[in-house]
């Protein structure tokens, strides 16, 4: 069985936004889907830090220690991207101005709930952050996560067990076995990883599945 790489996943991922979209990326996998939009595309990204028009990573040698995306990493600018403060950079996204948004997940329910945070010391980024305001904000929001975690537990669940970010937001799920939309009747499979089958599909989810 073959699943999608994250380098691939963030392509799939890039290849559905539709031009003129004005994009946040999460911290964590989605930072990735800025590397996979080509130059020729007008795909407007925005870090919550306050970065709007941010491009892939840099290359090797020309890095600018001073422009990083909201985990830290550093990025490039786009012809015509901006810094903009923290303040107006929440305002676009509070003022709904943002037609997606792409976080990762630890959970997903089949409702659309999505529980994306934690507490621990350990975390880079612990506690909420912005995705609360993201997933409110945005007028739609992806998530990119692996399918299981590393024991193998389903992260598409019927019901979230983590603490919620937010309810019934999440339209749509790229993992590394699948694209899958969230319906009124649950998760419905848009596309399988190549080499998936509906069988393994079926096996490694807990939550419901239509195809």
């Amino acid at each position: 069985m073959s699943l999608w790489t994250r380098t691939e996943m963030a392509a799939r991922v890039a290849a559905d936004i539709p031009e003129g979209w004005y994009v946040n990326l999460g911290i964590g996998i989605p930072t990735m889907v800025a590397d996979h939009v080509a130059p020729e595309r007008e795909v407007i990204f925005h870090s919550e830090n306050g970065v709007l028009g941010m491009g892939p990573a840099p290359v090797t040698g020309h890095e600018d220690k001073w422009l990083i995306n909201a985990g830290k990493q550093l990025v490039t600018l786009r012809a015509g991207g901006a810094y903009v403060h923290h303040a107006d950079s929440f305002a676009m996204i509070r003022g709904g101005h943002l037609d997606l948004c792409v976080l990762g997940a630890f959970e997903v329910a089949e409702n659309g709930d999505i529980a994306n945070w934690a507490t621990s010391e350990n975390d880079t980024a612990p506690a909420v952050g912005g995705a609360m305001d993201l997933a409110a904000g945005a007028r739609r929001l992806w998530v990119m996560m692996e399918h299981t975690t590393k024991d193998g537990r389903s992260k598409l669940v019927k019901k979230c067990g983590y603490p919620l970010t937010a309810l019934a937001c999440v339209k749509r799920v790229y993992t590394n076995m699948a694209v899958l939309e969230v319906t009124n009747a649950g998760f419905k499979v848009v596309e399988m990883a190549p080499g998936v089958t509906r069988e393994a599909l079926i096996a490694a989810t807990i939550a419901e599945l239509t195809f």
